[in-house]
């Protein structure tokens, strides 16, 4: 028990410095999941050893710093921020789409939302900034996330201590081979989704089509089907798309095929770096038969650069395709 009452000890000295710069760590977006040392100071505040109301205003603090930090990058630095953490996260265009699905649904309310869905709590603040959101609403909204966030799991532990008590001891008697084990399975985790991310970029990488391509496929009038899958939210922000492109989200993708002419090039398109959602989209349809989709290269950040020609959707992308 030598190893337990060591770590209580130290935490007992250091809990509440240790506990922000965990809090701040982990909501800057570096994958150090901070939840085992809230239940742990929570468990400590139960015998006295730990202020709990100490606690939530640290996490509140650590939370709205970072928050603040990513707010201000997304207002002014909005894509390559988002750029940046798609390129830092095993799951890069889910993140990003599954917070901006968050922020259709439920506006700031998201804000407190995302506090408790891993990875959506760093890409939410830099998307509230996109969205030009004031940032004392941005802040009100995410401290009160915040506030529910710290006090959550800070109680969780103070409530059930005993049992934490008995996780911690049985940690310890397991010894250091268990947890070695534990540390490369999670490591094996982390290399398998990047090897099946990169794996899925190389196997389209030579599939592209360019944004030069595909102007000069317009221009000559050869009518290829161009689908958008940018998030309902981020069209809202920027309602142009590619000249003739028909806007369709990912989850439409599979119930709306049979609308797909097999006999014409399919150019998809989506905003994420390395065009991980397109690249995905068209993997998918080509094991359904659809030999000539291709994902654009760049995706629409390429498109607009290149300052080549685009247009206001309107209405619903409800009209067949075919």
């Amino acid at each position: 028990m030598n190893g337990l009452n060591e770590t209580s000890q130290f935490l007992i000295r250091h809990g509440l410095p240790l506990l922000f710069a965990a809090i701040l760590v982990e909501q800057m977006g570096l994958p150090i999941p901070a939840l085992p040392l809230l239940l742990a100071a929570g468990a400590l505040s139960a015998t006295g050893k730990f202020s709990l109301s100490l606690g939530i205003v640290v996490t509140v603090i650590a939370c709205l710093i970072a928050d603040a930090f990513w707010f201000y990058l997304g207002r002014y630095r909005g894509n390559q921020v988002l750029g940046f953490l798609c390129r830092i996260s095993l799951e890069p265009d889910s993140c990003v789409r599954r917070t901006q699905n968050v922020f259709t649904r439920y506006g700031l309310r998201g804000v407190v939302v995302a506090k408790f869905v891993p990875g959506m709590s760093t890409v939410a603040p830099p998307l509230a900034g996109m969205a030009g959101v004031g940032i004392g609403r941005f802040l009100l909204f995410d401290g009160f996330g915040s506030l529910l966030y710290g006090g959550l799991y800070l109680c969780l532990g103070h409530f059930f201590s005993s049992q934490m008590e008995q996780i911690a001891a049985a940690i310890v008697h397991i010894g250091g081979s268990a947890l070695g084990l534990m540390a490369a399975l999670a490591a094996a985790f982390i290399s398998y989704k990047y090897w099946q991310r990169r794996s899925l970029l190389r196997e389209l990488r030579t599939a592209r089509i360019s944004v030069a391509e595909l102007r000069q496929s317009l221009d000559a009038g050869e009518n290829p089907v161009i689908l958008d899958l940018r998030s309902k939210a981020e069209l809202e922000q920027n309602p142009s798309v590619i000249r003739g492109a028909i806007h369709l989200v990912l989850d439409e993708i599979e119930r709306r095929r049979h609308e797909f002419p097999h006999d014409r090039d399919i150019v998809v398109y989506c905003s994420c770096p390395n065009e991980v959602s397109s690249a995905r989209v068209a993997q998918l349809l080509q094991r359904k038969g659809f030999a000539r989709v291709r994902p654009l290269l760049g995706g629409i950040d390429a498109w607009r650069e290149g300052d080549h020609p685009m247009e206001m959707r309107t209405g619903n992308a409800t009209a067949n395709v075919s």
